[in-house]
């Protein structure tokens, strides 16, 4: 790596943390920590939402994905406008009128604490399943360009993410990730154009090879056909429905940030902005991957196969190896920019949901500075156990397809637990366990039945979320017209 990139890269992440410690205060309390006082404009959290979704496996697993296979996985992103209306319309006032930072309060209100620790231990699984794939796919670049131990840039990444998450709260969290969103689109937008232009006939040639390539159309949305053991179009887009539901309505990630935002229009705005925006930088991340594909086809013999046979690290090679120095800098940091921004946001939300959903209950008269050094310890045991996960992700072929089917197991199918209880009908805590229960098990089987040579429904992986779901609405419902009780209110 040239000194000018190194020097690039560095300054760009010491100036990060530096700027994110910057918000430390010796009296900040824990509503500072969690909510950021309430106190920042709409763009400011409607960008950091937007970085939260564009993390590193978006910057790097995206191009993967379009240069191995094809835009099968966009379609993910075209049903974010679907759950962003519902965010703005339904979520945001709920929650903000509702008034507790945590957003599995609500669930305990209606029934019982079961049901929010239940929602809060599958939130945690997820965040930490998040950490891990994105920490990895922090290291890969690194790896690739100076030979740098994974290991070591894992564990070093997170030291860095961990402090400036500890010390700053919500509101470093937040602004550090509007600054690094403007970057990594900036960064994105000049390695498509020097992609495109690099061509030997063109950029027209790049759209001409990818759309004639022996594997098929590198555009193509998927297959249109009703089989629901692949990852054709509509279970791709039914998968997206139900995460980007999850995601906006019980997601501790975003509920957080609703509170952060300085106005109800503010925060509705917020929702809006950060999920429309991810749509067209998503589809600029694809478009990388299916230029990239023309790329190394026109220049036949420039990837190495054994690189080619790992497609998240296409990407990365070709900053090393196809862009000019400085650039490289800019791209490796706006990288960086990416992951960085989404593991803080993971670190400071666990963090929250340990203080108010675990620790506060059992200890019922705390000072806030204990809940402070509560919230500060949690972020440093959130970050050390990413880093396991991260180590573990090292075997794994494609990250993105890892990362899609954890999460669609350890979410647990809450979101059917969450539409359970905004419900007008009362539901009886009864009724919702055993719909819980039976969710669970349909979401263990249809995971984990192929790998353990059990007699399998038969469906993709992705349809995890949305049978659990499913189940757990349904039967919850359904028994609630014959299981009578009352429920808290």
């Amino acid at each position: 790596m040239n000194t000018i990139d190194l020097i690039i890269f560095a300054l760009f992440t010491l100036g990060v943390v530096v700027f994110g410690c910057s918000f430390y205060r010796k009296g900040n309390t824990s509503a500072e920590f969690t909510q950021a006082g309430r106190s920042l404009p709409g763009w400011v959290v409607g960008m950091s939402i937007f970085a939260t979704y564009v993390s590193s496996i978006s910057y790097i697993g995206y191009p993967g994905k379009a240069f191995a296979n094809n835009w099968n996985a966009f379609v993910f992103s075209l049903s974010i406008p679907i759950a962003s209306y519902f965010a703005a319309k339904y979520f945001v006032p709920f929650y903000r009128k509702g008034g507790s930072v945590s957003a599995y309060t609500f669930l305990e209100k209606k029934f019982g604490r079961w049901a929010r620790l239940y929602a809060s231990l599958c939130y945690l699984l997820t965040q930490i399943a998040r950490m891990g794939s994105i920490l990895y796919l922090l290291a890969v670049p690194m790896y690739i360009l100076m030979g740098w131990n994974l290991h070591v840039v894992i564990i070093a990444t997170s030291i860095a993410i961990i402090l400036y998450s500890m010390l700053g709260g919500l509101k470093a969290v937040i602004w550090a990730d509007a600054i690094q969103g403007i970057i990594l689109i900036g960064g994105a937008l000049l390695c498509l154009g020097i992609l495109l232009f690099s061509m030997p006939d063109g950029p027209m040639q790049a759209f001409d090879l990818a759309i004639h390539s022996p594997q098929g159309n590198k555009f193509s949305l998927g297959a249109f056909t009703s089989d629901l053991s692949t990852s054709t179009f509509w279970v791709c887009l039914i998968y997206g429905i139900f995460i980007n539901l999850q995601n906006y309505g019980i997601d501790q990630n975003y509920v957080q940030r609703y509170h952060a935002a300085k106005t109800d229009k503010d925060a509705r705005f917020s929702a809006l902005f950060g999920g429309y925006l991810f749509i067209p930088v998503s589809a600029l991340f694809f478009l990388i991957g299916s230029v990239l594909y023309s790329y190394y086809t026109a220049h036949t013999g420039m990837l190495p196969d054994e690189i080619a046979a790992k497609p998240d690290y296409v990407f990365p090679y070709f900053i090393v190896h196809g862009l000019p120095v400085g650039l490289r800098g800019l791209l490796i940091a706006s990288i960086f920019a990416a992951g960085m921004s989404t593991v803080s946001t993971s670190v400071t939300s666990a963090a929250t949901i340990i203080l108010t959903d675990y620790y506060k209950p059992l200890v019922k008269k705390s000072s806030e500075r204990q809940d402070v050094f509560v919230l500060r310890l949690s972020s440093v045991i959130v970050g050390v156990i990413g880093i396991i996960v991260a180590i573990a992700m090292l075997s794994v072929e494609s990250i993105i397809d890892a990362w899609w089917k954890l999460s669609s197991i350890f979410s647990g199918g809450m979101l059917g637990l969450f539409l359970l209880g905004i419900l007008p009908r009362r539901i009886s805590q009864t009724a919702a366990l055993l719909g819980c229960i039976l969710g669970i098990i349909v979401i263990a089987w249809i995971s984990l039945a192929s790998t353990m040579g059990l007699p399998g429904p038969h469906l993709h992986e992705y349809l995890a979320i949305v049978l659990g779901t499913t189940t757990i609405f349904v039967t919850g419902f359904l028994l609630s017209l014959f299981i009578k009780g009352k429920r808290k209110l």
